[in-house]
């Protein structure tokens, strides 16, 4: 994989496609001029730190998935495996599968991990029109989705 770069504030976020748990595609770009999108980069499905985050998210999914903004969770796992994890947690947001080319969008957002093959827990709030407003780059650290909210409101 080529070079990473890490992403600054106030740039333009790069835009991606990526298919949903459902086999759907689903493109950054289709939010532009209409919601803010938070981009949660998970490393694996199924773990505990991972379903716990995700979890937190859907316990308080209307912060996160209104007419306002889109939540989305990233992960380098199977569209197979997302719509699994998705089904078991009840998840009621897209599951985004960046299993291949493997990590291409996760190493985009300067995220991937190539000596475990995943993304790293990472967050990107990406404004309406595609400016990259926020991020969180917490390695293997559970993140805490109150920084979400806050990052949220400040954009409004």
């Amino acid at each position: 994989m080529g070079e990473q770069q890490e992403l600054q504030i106030g740039a333009e976020a790069p835009d991606f496609e990526l298919r949903d748990q459902h086999g759907q595609p689903w493109r950054l770009s289709d939010y532009r001029g209409k919601k803010h999108v938070v981009v949660v980069f998970m490393p694996f499905a199924f773990s505990r730190t991972c379903t716990g985050e995700l979890c937190a998210i859907g316990e308080d999914l209307s912060a996160f998935q209104n007419d306002d903004t889109q939540v989305v969770a990233v992960s380098c796992d199977s569209p197979f495996a997302l719509k699994a994890w998705a089904e078991k947690e009840r998840y009621d947001f897209p599951m985004l599968s960046d299993f291949w080319p493997h990590g291409a969008v996760s190493a985009q957002y300067g995220v991937f991990e190539e000596r475990v093959g995943a993304a790293s827990r990472s967050t990107f709030l990406v404004d309406r029109d595609g400016v990259l407003r926020w991020k969180v780059l917490n390695g293997w650290d559970a993140r805490d989705t109150e920084s979400y909210k806050k990052a949220l409101a400040e954009i409004g």
